[in-house]
């Protein structure tokens, strides 16, 4: 296979310029409108596939994820980690909180009331990990306490429901978690149609009604959140990498019996690995990989879908794209922690030296001018 070879992160950045496509048609493509980027203190430690959420209004929680551990082995890239990272927002400083309980990447993870849940993930089948990334689901479940800085183990994910990579919503008590992957290695992954609520009162799983109980077509590496009554799932993949979407999947938690609709509004940009949140009536979606126009495999692509309207319009490019990270919103600011600088997988050479991954520390804000 030939290898790209480039002369660091500078380089490997510059080679995400893609070639210009056509808008299709009933997309609007106007720039950004006074939105704009802010770059904020570096991650302490770069990773990807971990989870980003707001704790409150000024804490910001990554956790888990694949931290890279050395600087010439895939086997070291693929490590799942346990570490827990705070981010102050007024001080836009770090600090390090109790480990979570167990290692584990792509973890489906909400804040509720002061208090992070984690439930399920991925997880290395073996210790230490093989050379390529080779992980199952987990259905552990734990919950932070922020002021007591502990974790305590909550109700496991009901068994045959186990999974990670999921689109996680709150509404009022109820974590929901939807969609999400059993498998994942470099040959082969699935995706779910599973739907599960938590209860964050109880601590206990509860059914869904089952006509909501599975969302259209399997989906994993998926953005999404809950905004008002509806939980939405936008994009991702359906089972391999290269099977990417670009659906409007929606529910209506007030009346979940009506079922999952599907949206006429579609992402102009079909990814996995994509990332977003909500701002001001809007949801926002940015990265992903798999991209067959850039040379590392990830799409700059930032694009913002009217929740009222059902219609996609094209932001400029992310100014650091990537893929595998996790972005949450806290007023009109969208944080994006860290990611992955090139697809999983696909070999690069930097400096005499081939990656297989590059995760980064970078962290910037995507501010909306509203």
């Amino acid at each position: 296979m030939q290898l790209q070879r480039l002369t660091g992160v500078a380089a490997l950045l510059l080679t995400t310029s893609v070639r210009a496509a056509a808008v299709p048609q009933g997309y609007q493509t106007t720039g950004d409108r006074g939105n704009r980027w802010v770059n904020l203190t570096s991650l302490p430690t770069p990773r990807q596939e971990h989870i980003t959420v707001a704790v409150d209004n000024n804490t910001i929680a990554v956790v888990g994820g694949v931290e890279r551990i050395g600087n010439e082995s895939v086997q070291e890239r693929t490590v799942s980690t346990n570490l827990v990272e705070l981010y102050d927002i007024p001080s836009d400083t770090w600090r390090t909180a109790a480990p979570l309980p167990i290692a584990a990447n792509h973890p489906n993870a909400a804040a509720v009331n002061g208090r992070i849940y984690i439930l399920g993930g991925l997880v290395n089948t073996q210790e230490p990990p093989t050379a390529e990334a080779d992980w199952i689901a987990t259905g552990k479940s734990y919950v932070y306490d922020l002021n007591s800085n502990n974790w305590t183990e909550v109700a496991s994910m009901p068994n045959g429901t186990e999974r990670g990579s999921s689109v996680v919503g709150v509404y009022g008590e109820m974590i929901y978690v939807a969609g999400g992957m059993t498998v994942l290695n470099l040959n082969y992954q699935d995706a779910s149609t599973t739907v599960t609520a938590f209860n964050t009162t109880s601590l206990q799983w509860q059914r869904v009604p089952s006509i909501a109980a599975n969302i259209p077509e399997g989906r994993q590496h998926a953005a999404g959140t809950v905004v008002g009554d509806t939980l939405y799932v936008i994009g991702g993949r359906w089972y391999e990498r290269t099977n990417v979407r670009d659906t409007v999947f929606s529910l209506d938690l007030r009346n979940q019996t009506t079922g999952w609709q599907t949206s006429p509004g579609h992402m102009p940009t079909a990814r996995g690995g994509v990332t977003g949140s909500a701002v001001g009536g809007s949801f926002f979606a940015f990265g992903g990989e798999c991209n067959p126009n850039t040379t590392n495999g990830i799409f700059p692509q930032a694009e913002t879908y009217d929740l009222d309207s059902r219609k996609w319009t094209r932001l400029n490019n992310m100014q650091v794209p990537r893929h595998g990270t996790a972005a949450v919103a806290v007023g009109n600011r969208i944080y994006i922690p860290g990611g992955g600088l090139q697809q999983d997988g696909v070999p690069i050479e930097r400096n005499g030296v081939v990656s297989y991954g590059q995760a980064t520390a970078h962290f910037d804000a995507y501010e909306v001018g509203i």
